[in-house]
């Protein structure tokens, strides 16, 4: 074979919108896209469709999700849009007293301290029970074919693959984490690029999840290894946490942006985030997409709603304002007369009390879901539970350990979400399902592709290549290599700290499905940054 570089492009490249009738998957992963096509064009919607591509996906893509992850849907349905908030709550034992007493000031990344239940398999079967067409065993089936037979890795996946070895190989200390090397990165050794990979530990467990519609997970062998594991190495979770998890059906939450209604789920996700900056932006005049004030107006707003996400965000029962008071139309426009043509540090503001993978897909019904599920970072907590193939996340590493923070650590709690997925409504029509997964990243990348989608007229496929920045902390701004750099030269004039990344891994990964509702045409885009694809027909 001709050797070649398959992340090597010195060239600019250009990717039109997929357009199609039937049906359309768009992900990160082409297998996992395939997987959920071959669904719907066995009879399935386009839910069965968002369950089997999510299931493929643990497959295909480790790297960022797995099945002991979290997620979130937002599933359009006759007409109506519904939300899922498929996240686990911490163990009933654990405490700030108990996590500062094994020494730690910080929640650690590793080990069983950050792992919470995990909401993702109970999601999926939610998600079948209420609004499936196809028995649920049916949609596991390409998943369990790809972890039984294997499959070639791609470009991007082995990229992260390997950087996740890499870093595992210095920071694991601990007979617990032998579990993740055998399953993922024999002698410590990630697999390559075109290189087969497969798991039958991971086929198994999938099999179960399929025969029992999931509760294996949370009330059988499943849940009886992930207790025993933990027990053996001092952990937290337990068996009866497990047993009380629920998957919550929740009222999706919305601003009205220059005629359009932008939908997310409501905390404990950060997509109020995303929504209080739209909030903010709807309130000031927007010139072009290259424009300067554009861009600056972008970033303060974005600065602006950040500060008071971390200050209030949190399982939503122990929040101490109120998600409406958050993006009150009033507070918005509060909130704006802050901008000046200077770069500021973000502060909070007082509002009356009161590692991830996105999926997208539509079919010819008219239905609709915009699925988004996680590990956390990466792999996640570097656990694999014996015998299953299955990781864990480490999403209690965005909890508090101050006791007086509203997302401060403690039992049976919902911590600070970082994955969103988003929807866009225009009057009774669905526009549709979108997402830009990647930890904080996520609100700033929902904001910017709504504002090129409905400001600026770019199509799906555009909106998502366009250049991206990224608010980090104060007034550091990193933007990617293609950013303009007249644009970039002129917002450090307005006190930015621009910072150049060669590397676009950090600015996310989105997908984007479009419908017209006069005609049912499909309009789709997928994410450059990654193995994107887009199955249709």
């Amino acid at each position: 074979m001709i050797k070649f570089d398959t992340l090597f492009n010195p060239y600019h490249s250009q990717r039109n919108p997929v357009v199609s009738k039937k049906g359309m998957v768009a992900t990160s992963q082409p297998l996992a896209a395939q997987a959920g096509l071959l669904i719907m064009q066995q009879g399935g919607n386009a839910i069965d469709a968002a369950i089997a591509t999510a299931a493929a996906l643990t497959v295909v893509e480790p790297t960022t999700n797995g099945i002991g992850g979290d997620a979130f849907a937002l599933v359009w349905v006759n007409n109506e849009l519904h939300g899922l908030n498929g996240s686990g709550k911490s163990p009933a034992s654990i405490s700030i007293d108990k996590v500062k007493a094994q020494g730690y000031d910080e929640i650690p990344k590793y080990g069983f301290t950050p792992v919470t239940v995990p909401g993702q398999p109970g999601a999926w079967a939610e998600l079948s029970r209420r609004f499936g067409k196809l028995p649920f065993k049916d949609l596991l089936q390409p998943a369990i074919q790809y972890a039984e037979e294997g499959y070639p890795i791609s470009p991007v996946l082995a990229r992260f693959w390997e950087k996740a070895a890499v870093r595992f190989k210095e920071a694991f200390d601990g007979d617990e984490f032998n579990h993740w090397f055998d399953t993922f990165a024999p002698d410590g050794v990630a697999p390559k690029v075109g290189e087969i990979w497969k798991s039958e530990d991971m086929a198994n467990s999938l099999r179960e999840l399929a025969d029992t519609e999931c509760e294996s997970f949370y009330r059988g062998n499943i849940a009886d290894k992930i207790d025993a594991y933990s027990k053996q190495y001092n952990g937290y979770i337990r068996k009866e946490d497990l047993e009380k998890y629920k998957p919550e059906w929740v009222d999706p939450i919305s601003v009205n942006y220059r005629g359009y209604d932008i939908w997310e789920i409501p905390p404990n996700t950060q997509g109020i985030i995303a929504l209080s900056a739209l909030n903010i932006l709807k309130n000031l005049d927007i010139e072009g997409k290259q424009s300067v004030d554009t861009y600056h107006k972008q970033i303060e707003a974005m600065k602006l709603a950040f500060a008071d996400g971390k200050k209030y965000v949190a399982d939503i029962d122990h929040m101490t304002v109120s998600s409406k008071a958050l993006i009150d139309a009033a507070y918005g426009k509060t909130r704006s007369e802050e901008i000046t043509d200077k770069a500021k540090q973000p502060e909070a503001g007082e509002p009356k009390a009161s590692g991830t993978v996105y999926l997208c897909t539509s079919d010819e019904e008219g239905n609709m879901v915009s699925l988004i599920q996680s590990n956390y970072m990466g792999f996640g907590s570097g656990l694999v539970v014996p015998g299953t193939g299955i990781g864990l996340q480490n999403r209690a590493c965005d909890f508090s350990l101050d006791p007086d923070s509203p997302n401060a650590l403690g039992p049976n709690k919902r911590s600070y979400h970082t994955i969103i997925p988003g929807f866009i409504t225009k009057g009774k029509d669905a526009i549709g399902p979108f997402g830009v997964m990647g930890g904080f990243m996520q609100p700033q990348g929902h904001v910017q592709v709504v504002m090129n989608t409905i400001d600026f007229k770019l199509n799906p496929q555009t909106t998502l290549d366009a250049p991206r920045w990224q608010w980090v902390k104060d007034k550091t701004i990193w933007v990617e290599k293609n950013f303009p750099h007249h644009v970039a030269e002129e917002l450090v004039k307005k006190g930015h700290d621009i910072e150049i990344k060669l590397d676009s891994a950090g600015f996310g990964r989105g997908q984007i499905i479009w419908r017209d509702p006069e005609t049912g045409i499909l309009y789709g885009g997928t994410e450059n940054r990654t193995d994107g694809h887009i199955a249709a027909y």
